[in-house]
């Protein structure tokens, strides 16, 4: 048995695509989920699965359920624990010293590479800050993300074509790895 985060990407923003936490919950267990809690209403749960199923089956069979019961497809992410542990011990800013609106992990379906960013202007963009790990892109925005250009910079289409990519401030990501460890 394994615990895992749930990342819906572009749900109940703006009273569009709406997917009602507790209808979500009741979806997850469903699917055989156990153990299943929301947290707050931007689409993140945790579950805990039973059998030898990977992260991109779980969330193909999650996707297909959210579509036959909402009636439009969401992107999903699935990520267990120590994903979720080890992208926050990799942080290369100084999360603790952060407010949670100034630090976000951007999780993505696949690896990101330096050679696709390279046209972002960092530089110019300072004090706002990226940086690249394990399927993660970590951006530090000290005025949030609704007004970083940076955030606008490095999440254009162009750049992230082909990913699935979905944004959680830090006080989220260090809920998560809460959650899935259980000790929430």
């Amino acid at each position: 048995m394994t615990t895992y985060a749930l990342l819906l990407r572009g749900i109940n923003v703006s009273g569009r695509r709406k997917v009602p936490m507790a209808e979500l919950r009741e979806l997850l267990e469903g699917l055989g989920h156990t153990g299943v809690r929301t947290y707050l209403q931007s689409g993140n749960a945790v579950f805990t699965a039973v059998g030898g199923s990977g992260e991109e089956e779980i969330a193909a069979v999650i996707e297909d359920a959210v579509e036959e019961r909402f009636g439009f497809r969401v992107d999903c992410l699935v990520r267990d624990h120590a994903y979720l542990a080890a992208v926050a011990d990799a942080c290369p800013f100084p999360a603790d010293e952060l407010e949670g609106k100034q630090l976000h992990a951007v999780y993505c379906s696949g690896a990101v590479t330096a050679e696709r960013f390279a046209a972002v202007d960092a530089a110019g963009l300072a004090p706002e800050a990226f940086a690249l790990g394990d399927r993660v892109i970590y951006l530090h925005t000290p005025d949030g993300l609704g007004r970083s250009r940076l955030a606008d910079a490095v999440l254009k289409p162009s750049l992230t074509r082909g990913l699935v990519t979905t944004a959680r401030n830090w006080n989220t990501v260090r809920a998560l790895i809460d959650l899935t460890a259980g000790t929430a």
